[in-house]
């Protein structure tokens, strides 16, 4: 949201989502045939944005893509989605992700504790609140980082018809994955993940966390979201091109996502990158991204060669891919209409 967002990471959008329209276009996506809808943590709350696109639509699934964790408590995050639960009827799905290091301690004001463990806790302490709500379970959560014990019947919402709310956990280094197969229903890799990545690195930790925690309840979702640049003819997709390589080598330049190029032979460059970027030189960064590396991390095509190389790549290995193109004309509509429908038959 707003349709054929794509966000090169260093450039302000080209279209920002305007929050008096999202009821109206999430009613569009479901129009459009899309299994579900997704909202990011970036400019504006995910909570409000779903409880709007909950409110004007009645069979798409729902889900925050992601939110962060840390800043809320355990019990206000299970707060949020309990209500957005509510509200859609069963239809929401809680992504959670940690935020790097960073951010947590100057953008949120708090201090940093490994992320992995922390979310461990994380997501167990916003269960147990759940627990507590739905079933009358004595609050009585005792974690490494959290220890809640208290709840009145005050600030009690008490059961929900659809009390079991999936929780997907973003991930990109294998102790988080395992985590995620400790106590997620799913996981969230991030866009330069790699489907060779995922495969040989993620599942495999994810499988070892599901092993660890003695889990029987089925295969994780694995949501994926890849960098796209796509557009109806040759001349624009240039444009789109150019826009993300420049978020390849954002994200290349960060630590947090080093593995994911590590494991390709591009440590390198990263380093290279991360030095640019602590100098500001946001510029200078897209040129190092060749062609080469730039379609290792992203599916380029035009309109009518786009879901097929979307399917050619994340087939097999991605059980929800992320995609839109822009909706401006009839005629848009009708063509991201069939791209839903090829991508969706090949899926299912």
């Amino acid at each position: 949201m707003p349709l054929g967002k794509v966000d090169p990471g260093l450039r302000a959008t080209e279209t920002p989502l305007d929050i008096t329209t999202v009821g109206e276009n999430a009613a569009l996506v479901e129009r459009l045939g899309y299994d579900g809808m997704v909202v990011e943590e970036t400019k504006d709350d995910p909570f409000v944005v779903m409880a709007l696109a909950a409110q004007a639509t009645t069979t798409l699934n729902l889900s925050t893509a992601v939110t962060i964790a840390f800043p809320r408590s355990p019990t206000v995050m299970a707060m949020s989605a309990w209500t957005i639960q509510k509200l859609s009827a069963g239809r929401f799905t809680l992504g959670l992700g940690p935020q790097v290091k960073g951010h947590i301690e100057r953008r949120f004001g708090m201090p940093w504790q490994p992320a992995g463990p922390w979310m461990r806790d994380y997501v167990k302490a916003v269960r147990a609140v759940w627990d507590c709500w739905q079933n009358g379970t004595r609050l009585n959560y005792e974690g490494d980082h959290y220890d809640l014990s208290l709840m009145v019947p005050l600030f009690n919402p008490g059961p929900t018809a659809h009390p079991d709310i999936p929780i997907h956990l973003a991930a990109v280094n294998p102790y988080m994955c395992q985590i995620a197969g400790e106590v997620a229903d799913g996981i969230r890799p991030h866009p330069v993940c790699t489907p060779d990545y995922i495969r040989d690195v993620m599942l495999p930790a994810a499988a070892k966390g599901v092993e660890m925690a003695g889990r029987t309840d089925g295969a994780m979702a694995v949501c994926m979201k890849p960098l796209v640049a796509t557009a109806p003819d040759e001349e624009t997709l240039q444009e789109k091109i150019r826009d993300v390589r420049a978020r390849v080598s954002f994200y290349a330049s960060t630590p947090a996502y080093r593995a994911a190029f590590d494991i390709h032979g591009l440590g390198d460059l990263a380093i290279e990158l991360s030095a640019l970027s602590k100098q500001q030189k946001w510029e200078e960064m897209p040129g190092l991204i060749s062609d080469e590396v730039m379609h290792r991390y992203a599916v380029v095509g035009t309109y009518d060669q786009i879901a097929g190389k979307l399917l050619d790549r994340y087939q097999g290995i991605a059980t929800n891919v992320e995609f839109s193109i822009p909706v401006r004309s009839d005629a848009e509509h009708e063509q991201l209409a069939a791209l839903v429908h090829t991508i969706s038959a090949e899926e299912k």
